[in-house]
């Protein structure tokens, strides 16, 4: 991969290892959320799909997702302008608003664990979907706005 590709690539032009390589690996997209009817808003819980290995912030079954989950998304150069729920932390939402990556993205900084590290991953936070009823949803509403995550 080029140093610094997503600086110099539209996402369409990007491998589909670079396109990959954007996501840090926070576990954040797959918290469940609500949306409000009234509003529209947008709440995170600290909820995450079952599919979610929270000690290591990813999922169990990436590769055939949609087979397993129906309501899982399969994020792409051509729906990112529909992912508008997607955190402000989010590499993919942040280049698709000409941002640049976060300093704690391991892209930025060839760590692995950076985004764990600057404390911006649900890694060990999260509770699984199978230890709740999915009635009590509202309680697990997160008080900081992932919207406004420091690091950003």
């Amino acid at each position: 991969m080029n140093k610094k590709f997503w600086q110099q690539k539209t996402f369409a032009e990007m491998s589909f290892a670079e396109w990959e390589a954007l996501c840090d690996g926070c576990g954040r997209c797959c918290l469940h959320k609500l949306e409000y009817a009234d509003t529209g808003e947008i709440v995170y819980t600290s909820v995450a799909c079952r599919f979610l290995d929270i000690s290591k912030c990813r999922c169990t079954a990436y590769e055939h997702r949609k087979a397993v989950r129906n309501e899982c998304f399969c994020l792409t150069p051509e729906n990112i302008s529909e992912m508008t729920w997607l955190p402000k932390t989010c590499a993919y939402r942040m280049l698709f608003e000409g941002r640049d990556l976060a300093s704690w993205h391991p892209l930025v900084t060839g760590d692995p664990e950076s985004a764990h590290k600057a404390g911006i991953s649900v890694r060990n936070k999260a509770i699984p979907e199978d230890w709740i009823n999915p009635d009590d949803l509202e309680t697990y509403i997160i008080e900081q706005d992932l919207a406004e995550s420091p690091g950003n």
